[in-house]
């Protein structure tokens, strides 16, 4: 997994006007008493080509329609492997998943996804979406879907 250092770095203090520029990347360290933090960083997710992307093979039985292909970059994870922040991308299909805990904003295209038991989320660029553990979800993909998340497990 790609830890956020192996992003393009920017110096401490280069200014926050840099890291708004498109495809520009900032990361500056932060310490605590007890450790080293994860850096902070910013990074422009639609400037990420698809072929930076890693293949992350659906379970077959997991597709109910269409032929979707998922990829996606771990930006960060920590050391204990419980918090990942990341890219993740699927193209137009149905397929189903158990959710983790997450927190994710969609940055382009389209999707329903349907909550067992609860409810049908339109998902579409600029969305903030909350997914908790073990939801049972349905997604019917409409457009390739890119979004930016945060695990929690």
């Amino acid at each position: 997994m790609t830890a956020a250092s192996d992003l393009d770095a920017q110096t401490p203090g280069a200014g926050a006007a840099s890291a708004a520029e498109p495809g520009a990347s900032a990361a500056s360290e932060s310490h605590s008493a007890a450790g080293a933090a994860p850096a902070s960083f910013a990074v422009n997710i639609p400037g990420i080509a698809d072929d930076e992307l890693e293949a992350e093979p659906l379970d077959p039985s997991q597709i109910v329609s269409g032929e979707p292909v998922v990829t996606g970059k771990v930006l960060w994870e920590s050391p204990d492997g419980r918090q990942i922040r990341g890219i993740w991308q699927i193209t137009p299909g149905v397929v189903t998943d158990t959710e983790a805990n997450e927190l994710f904003v969609v940055v382009s295209g389209r999707a329903t996804i349907e909550v067992e038991g609860g409810p049908v989320l339109e998902v579409g660029p600029g969305d903030a979406c909350v997914l908790r553990e073990g939801d049972r979800t349905q997604w019917t993909v409409h457009e390739t879907l890119r979004k930016a998340y945060h695990i929690s497990l």
